[in-house]
């Protein structure tokens, strides 16, 4: 089970780039997000994106992220720039992880408390340059899952059809599909 816990959300000024962190987490394999902040608004965007596009994904906010961390006797990965290099360290994460069945990824929104560098496990960077969140996220649990999550399935109402131009989504309806195709603009 893979958790991202996400830290120092401001609702006023991080509500988008914390949804795009829980939609990340999801695509890319995480089972759940957990926010420090109380965001109802965030949590029913990221539950309406898994109620149309599949998936068992939890999401919950207005969980203090310490004693979440003290409870949780998974294996704890902070993201940072000033980590070990992802390459040098994940096998030995995934090696953890799989021992005790549980990966928590941390992701910071502000800067973090300095004691979180002494709880996680591992200090983990995604380059050790300034860059988004997002993609730091993406990377690790695209290096974690070997790229499995790439060709994972959801089975949800929605479908996403891969198309070399266009767009189509499917619409379950029973046993039905339907296809959606945008308006060609003439």
């Amino acid at each position: 089970m893979i958790t991202v816990l996400r830290i120092g959300h401001r609702p006023a000024r991080d509500k988008r780039i914390t949804t795009h962190v829980a939609l990340t987490a999801r695509a890319f394999g995480a089972s759940a997000i957990i926010i420090d902040l109380h965001d109802e608004e965030l949590e029913g965007t990221v539950r309406s994106v898994t109620d149309r596009f599949g998936g068992s994904f939890h999401v919950s906010s207005g969980v203090n992220w310490r004693k979440f961390l003290d409870e949780n006797k998974g294996t704890r990965v902070h993201l940072t720039m000033y980590g070990i290099p992802v390459g040098q360290c994940i096998d030995k994460i995934r090696e953890d992880s799989s021992r005790n069945g549980e990966l928590v990824i941390v992701v910071g929104a502000e800067k973090v408390p300095g004691d979180l560098y002494g709880i996680a496990d591992y200090n983990v960077s995604v380059t050790n340059q300034p860059h988004s969140e997002v993609a730091a996220l993406a990377i690790f649990l695209d290096r974690y899952n070997n790229g499995s999550e790439l060709s994972a399935t959801f089975q949800g109402r929605m479908e996403v059809v891969p198309r070399e131009r266009g767009k189509e989504i499917r619409n379950r309806i029973g046993n039905t599909i339907t296809n959606k195709k945008p308006k060609r603009k003439d």
